[in-house]
């Protein structure tokens, strides 16, 4: 089967109150830029995935606007300024009729584009009008949500997602996408981003400022 060509959403909250647990993760390095590098490096791997037709930005942010742009992602407003679950509805509102729509979040720094690839091609391979969602390693979140054509792609991110995802009727993936799966919300999980290979911009903002021990 020819895979088909995806429209990807990539919702990002305005800098200053992004990754709010990250804060002093890199000491000496501005807590808005490591947040900035998060989104870019992930939005780097989507758009650098043979799958990807689209890539489009979320954000009321200009910086983010501005970066998102310039890597040739389409950027649009949040309009409804109401989370991040809106503005996954937002984005996906704005993509072609009949087009594969996929949602990720916009912290997964050491993402390498083909197993994103691998990841929409399992997607688009499942059970037709059935949306497919895939956890974060932990097993808790959500990384990733995909729809195919005509179907709405309902995203319930949040704490418990992986959960609310799978009782709203969507299926889990199964694959092995260590960098798709994961996310970064902690000084914890950056490590663990780095021990897989981190993006370009943020592997600088972690070469210029050593990492705080984790708790626990």
């Amino acid at each position: 089967m020819t895979q088909p060509r995806w429209a990807v959403v990539v919702p990002v909250k305005r800098l200053a109150v992004g990754k709010s647990r990250l804060r002093g993760a890199l000491p000496g390095v501005p807590h808005e830029e490591l947040a900035l590098a998060l989104a870019a490096d992930t939005l780097r791997a989507v758009l650098a995935c043979p799958a990807v037709a689209e890539a489009l930005v979320v954000t009321d942010d200009a910086r983010v606007a501005a970066a998102a742009r310039a890597a040739g992602a389409r950027v649009l407003p949040d309009e409804p300024d109401a989370g991040l679950n809106a503005a996954f509805r937002h984005g996906a509102a704005a993509t072609a009729a009949g087009e594969w729509v996929a949602g990720i979040t916009a912290d997964v720094p050491a993402l390498r584009p083909a197993e994103l690839a691998g990841a929409l091609l399992a997607a688009q391979n499942g059970r037709q009008g059935v949306r497919r969602f895939l956890p974060d390693a932990p097993g808790g979140g959500t990384v990733l949500l995909t729809a195919g054509p005509g179907v709405p792609l309902d995203p319930r991110f949040g704490v418990g997602s992986a959960v609310a995802h799978a009782a709203s009727g969507a299926l889990p993936l199964d694959g092995d996408w260590p960098s798709l799966r994961r996310d970064v919300d902690t000084a914890a999980d950056l490590a663990a981003a780095a021990r897989l290979g981190l993006g370009p911009r943020t592997a600088a903002l972690v070469a210029a400022g050593r990492p705080a021990r984790a708790a626990g």
